[in-house]
């Protein structure tokens, strides 16, 4: 038998088929459960929960050996702490002081404080207790953030900052994994002294690191950057990360704030985006093996014993986070119903609470039973997640409704002007709202708009705009403002799901009226169209086409030609546009150049002076205004006469203004 080293060669065999054979098994299962998951819908992340339970020791079937991933999962946090950190530089960090810092620390901090403080008036260890509140504090970024950009929610006001906010707990649960295993460590009466200790460590870590990462860093990746090598990139991005982890934990820290700190670092960086993209990979294999080590951890068998106190103990964090982030929310000046929406958000448990809640059993802080109840706990509000997010909407509208249809009473039983007839219905009063309101103005038009901002509509309000506090997917209230009457119906956000749900309302209650409606994207532009919507206005497309046009006109070619290229884009996706863009072309298209603003002094002496302003049109121009002393005249009348020391305002293509110069001056 050959002998390598020690080994002979059938021992070496042997080795490596095992281990094949586990990581063979491991790719295999979490394959096709991630594959079944996706297919689901089921986040990613209870995919890797459920591979874990599946290959745990704990359940019949094949086992994998704990020693094999334990090790490589724990980096799984490292490179999640490390790409956060690239997200969340010292400069974002302070620029977000008021609003998501304040938040933030506050839900976490409020959440342990009142689950730890529950736990201890129920006979739980103070330490057990303070790790079960740190570990509830917690939101799944992975669940709300798929789960949002699936319901096109993303950009909603609730959704940014419902993401927000979970990505600041993930900071937030920095000082958490400094705290708990000093907690573990030290005696009771020695917990204070070791936790100072601890955070002097952590500053004199942080300091070190970003002096050293400000001054080093960016030169280093500079030289890196230099030899072109996407292998040298990758090898240095993952030096750096780990020996920012190493450090921190050589001083008996976490690994994974070492992490943290290097992110923040490399954050304020050129390279950050490509640091991300480089580590991502890794990040993403290394957490799932996390989240397998986790499942792992699950004993069914222990279910039957602590599914009640595990039931109640989701019902507590959910509902425990949902009061209190709403609270927070509508404390800091938001609506109820986006206060609402995003304590539905945030009210269940998250990824690093499994983390934390590792830290705690590693720790003893824990017992076995205890550490069973609150995993389970934890697991039970994430399946419960994606259903509180899906229903988000429904369930603020069913909250707030009464209270809409007080205020729209309030304010004058229907809402609509007096002796309004075919007037328009704005859904959203943020700014493309306020544009078309506008418009609708200057050509007498009467409208009404719906918001759901209540610093908007009471200043609106207050300005003696037709803007009231209403939800406009509740038939109830298109029924208030009108909708059977109403000319048009214009959704001016850009909010998907509550476009789809106004559209079928007014579907349901009106089959006539033309809609409007904002969109992000052509995607969304097809799926509103068939929902009901006459026309749907994707930004996109519409800023792409102005780019391109500008672009055109800055390399020479004629205004007349990009406008048709605009035009012919336009009406192949916008059959109403095409009829309103035809008197437009007409306007825009008479010259190679473009009608343009022109103010102009009357000096005295010259020929204009005692000219009424309608002679001035005889040369092509229009008077937009004239501004006389400190008065300014919008769209003078035409007999109005002309006076020296007046500044006035043309509208004209550069030949027309240089015939009404000359006019203006007597000069042939």
């Amino acid at each position: 038998m050959v002998r390598i080293g020690t080994w002979s060669g059938y021992q070496m065999f042997a080795f490596f088929d095992n281990v094949l054979f586990q990581i063979v098994l491991l790719l295999a299962t979490t394959v096709f459960v991630v594959l079944l998951f996706q297919r689901l819908k089921i986040p990613s992340s209870l995919a890797y929960l459920a591979v874990g339970v599946l290959l745990g020791s704990h359940t019949a079937g094949p086992v994998i050996r704990d020693d094999y991933i334990g090790v490589i999962a724990e980096f799984g946090i490292v490179f999640l702490l490390f790409t956060i950190g690239l997200n969340f530089t010292v400069a974002q960090i302070y620029a977000l002081r008021h609003t998501i810092f304040g938040l933030g620390t506050g839900q976490v901090m409020l959440t342990t404080a009142v689950v730890g403080l529950g736990g201890w008036a129920f006979g739980l260890p103070a330490a057990a207790a303070f790790v079960i509140g740190a570990v509830f504090a917690q939101s799944s970024t992975t669940i709300i953030s798929r789960q949002l950009s699936e319901q096109g929610e993303s950009d909603a006001r609730h959704g940014r900052l419902g993401t927000a906010m979970s990505v600041f707990q993930d900071v937030t649960a920095v000082p958490f994994v400094i705290i708990i295993p000093v907690v573990g460590l030290a005696a009771a009466s020695e917990v204070a002294g070791s936790l100072a200790i601890a955070l002097v460590k952590a500053a004199l870590a942080a300091a070190g690191i970003l002096l050293a990462g400000r001054f080093l860093l960016r030169r280093f990746f500079h030289s890196v950057a230099e030899s072109r090598s996407a292998e040298l990139f990758t090898l240095t991005v993952l030096f750096v990360s780990l020996a920012a982890a190493s450090i921190t934990g050589a001083v008996g820290l976490s690994m994974a704030f070492g992490a943290f700190l290097a992110g923040m670092v490399l954050g304020e960086t050129e390279f950050r985006h490509q640091v991300e993209a480089t580590v991502r990979p890794f990040r993403d294999v290394l957490l799932g093996l996390f989240f397998v080590s986790i499942g792992m951890m699950f004993q069914p068998g222990l279910l039957p014993l602590v599914w009640f106190e595990a039931l109640v103990g989701a019902l507590v964090l959910m509902s425990v986070k949902l009061v209190l982030v709403t609270a927070l929310v509508r404390w800091s000046g938001l609506d109820a119903p986006t206060a609402f929406r995003t304590g539905l958000l945030l009210s269940v448990g998250g990824e690093f609470g499994f983390a934390l809640l590792a830290l705690g059993l590693g720790a003893g802080l824990l017992d076995e039973r205890t550490g069973q109840t609150v995993l389970t706990a934890v697991l039970l509000s994430m399946v419960a997640a994606p259903v509180l997010i899906r229903f988000n909407q429904p369930l603020s509208a069913w909250l707030v409704r009464s209270r809409q249809h007080e205020r729209l009473e309030d304010s004058g039983g229907s809402g609509l002007p007096e002796g309004a007839e075919g007037h328009v219905i704005i859904c959203g009063f943020g700014r493309t709202g306020q544009m078309i309101a506008r418009f609708l103005e200057n050509e007498k038009i009467p409208y009404l708009a719906l918001d759901i901002d209540p610093r908007i509509v009471s200043e609106a309000s207050l300005a003696g705009q037709p803007v009231y506090y209403a939800d406009s997917t509740d038939p109830g209230v298109l029924e208030t403002v009108g909708l059977q009457a109403a000319r048009l119906l214009v959704v001016s956000h850009n909010e998907r799901s509550v476009a789809l749900k106004t559209l079928a309302c007014v579907r349901q209650a009106r089959q006539g009226v033309p809609v409007l409606v904002r969109a992000r994207d052509e995607g969304e532009a097809d799926e509103l169209r068939k929902a009901g919507a006459a026309e749907v206005i994707p930004e996109t497309l519409e800023a792409g086409m102005t780019i391109a046009s500008h672009a055109l006109m800055a390399l020479g070619i004629p205004m007349r030609k990009v406008t048709r290229y605009v035009l012919e884009q336009r009406a192949a996706r916008y059959p109403m546009l095409r009829e309103l863009f035809r008197g437009t072309e007409d306007l825009l298209v008479q010259g190679p150049e473009v009608e343009r603003l022109h103010a102009v002094r009357v000096e005295e002496g010259v020929f204009a002076i005692g000219r009424q302003v309608s002679e001035l049109s005889q040369s092509g121009c229009m008077v937009t205004a004239i501004v006389r002393g400190e008065e300014r005249i919008r769209y003078p009348e035409p007999d109005t006469p002309i006076q020296a020391g007046d500044v006035l305002v043309l509208l004209g293509v550069p030949d027309a203004l240089a015939d009404a110069e000359r006019w203006m001056t007597g000069r042939p």
